[in-house]
């Protein structure tokens, strides 16, 4: 590609003072340290396992584009690389004809090693831009244009290949990963009926199947399209692969993988959570006949009383429970576990709702038999107080107990009697003011008189 420029004669003018001796010895010893170094560098870019890989892999996209401009990079960096040694070479030749270098030597190898002395061929003159005018057949740069122009064209080679590689690293051993739980989760899913166009969990691992296996395909093929720069980073590889749809598909597989254990469970304990449910729904319905019972005695027994109606027994559970049994039975575990779930909540409601019933039914009842106990606890308290001949309250008593104990019973004249026998009793144990004797009055005059 590029070969070290003729110096016929170095009759040139040299750029600035020719070196002495000493200082081109020196210039020479730092020039052959960093051609080992930048030897020393390119092959390791040759061998990088990144680099091999491009060069073998079907590249599409960013990946590809970016590839063929570090192809033509890599091939100039080598160009590069034969022209400065080769000046580096011609350099040493010089030196080494004499001990003590003579005067031309000297300009010769300040020219070699100082001024614009290697030309190197260029590579875009094939192609120039319609606006440069005549393309430019060759470059001159000097040794140290010409490692700076190195050290540009490598970082921006390594980069793109330690990019790529960290990618191909990354994310096809994780996806191939996910991909086998993904078959171990679809292998379990499919054993309980959990498949697509029959439950939503199978079109969530339909849809990450093909998530998955396109995502391989586009990784493999354009890895930068997966890579993060790091922000502010100039060193080679600063970022990291993009992992985020990678990130979504391996959520939405450990939220299947979660639904399906809860299918699993369901496949498990069913009969258990159906035996409950029987259960449920018959001590609801059993509270609910307590209910209809209750509601025509209240009817009977009490008068001017608002009895709420009570429902039915919850005939559309049944069935839904009927249709539960169905899919154990056939073991369609899938449909069976959303079923259960909302039958056991919907089942609780309805034995709370009959409790309500009976319990709204029955309140004039509880009143009546309140009232009942209230009327004999007070009547307790007058006997103890000695009360029990009192006529007034013999007769308070009769009435209360003829509305309590008849049928049907007017609660509100009843609580009325009972209230005034409850103010006979209390007005009968408040002790009243003792009056002083009359015949005392009347001693105690005659006395004075005396």
């Amino acid at each position: 590609m590029g070969v070290a420029g003729s110096f016929p004669g170095f009759a040139g003018k040299p750029p600035g003072p020719a070196l002495d001796r000493e200082e081109a010895d020196r210039a020479l010893a730092r020039l052959g340290a960093e051609h080992e170094a930048i030897e020393t560098s390119l092959l390791a870019l040759q061998d990088h396992a990144g680099r091999r890989l491009l060069e073998g892999a079907e590249l599409t996209g960013v990946t590809r584009e970016r590839w063929a401009t570090t192809e033509r990079a890599i091939t100039l960096l080598w160009g590069y690389f034969d022209a400065y040694a080769g000046a580096l070479a011609e350099a040493r030749e010089i030196r080494a004809r004499r001990r003590h270098p003579n005067r031309e030597d000297l300009v010769a190898l300040t020219e070699l090693l100082c001024g614009e002395a290697v030309t190197v061929a260029n590579p875009g003159a094939s192609v120039p831009p319609p606006e440069a005018g005549p393309a430019r057949l060759s470059e001159r740069f000097s040794l140290q244009e010409l490692v700076a122009r190195m050290n540009e064209l490598y970082a921006s080679s390594l980069d793109m290949v330690v990019a790529s590689d960290a990618v191909w690293s990354a994310l096809p051993a994780r996806i191939d990963l996910l991909a086998a739980e993904l078959h171990r989760t679809r292998s379990l899913a499919h054993s309980v009926g959990v498949r697509p166009g029959e439950h939503p969990s199978g079109d969530d691992l339909a849809e990450i199947t093909e998530e998955l296996t396109t995502l391989r395909v586009q990784v493999v093929s354009d890895p930068l399209a997966f890579w993060l720069p790091g922000p502010g980073s100039a060193a080679p590889g600063g970022g990291r692969p993009d992992t985020s749809r990678y990130d979504r598909a391996a959520r939405a597989l450990e939220d299947v993988r979660r639904e399906i254990e809860a299918v699993l469970a369901v496949r498990q304990d069913a009969e258990a959570r159906l035996v409950r449910l029987r259960d449920v729904l018959s001590r609801a319905d059993r509270t609910l006949t307590e209910a209809r019972a209750a509601r025509g005695e209240v009817l009977a027994k009490i008068a001017a009383s608002e009895v709420p109606a009570v429902s039915g027994p919850p005939t559309a559970l049944q069935e839904r429970l009927a249709a539960a049994s169905d899919h154990r039975r056939h073991a369609r575990w899938h449909r069976l576990s959303p079923l259960l779930e909302a039958l056991e909540q919907e089942a609780e409601d309805e034995l709370l709702r009959a409790r309500e019933s009976l319990t709204s039914v029955t309140a004039p009842l509880a009143v009546r038999a309140e009232l009942r106990g209230r009327l004999d606890a007070y009547r307790a308290k007058a006997a103890r107080h000695g009360l029990a001949e009192d006529l007034v309250l013999i007769e308070r008593y009769d009435a209360a107990r003829r509305m309590l104990w008849s049928a049907p019973c007017d609660l509100r004249a009843a609580e009325q009697a009972v209230l005034r026998y409850q103010h006979a009793v209390a007005e009968a144990l408040t002790p009243r003011p003792s009056e002083e004797p009359e015949d005392r009055r009347g001693t105690g005059g005659q006395g004075e008189t005396r």
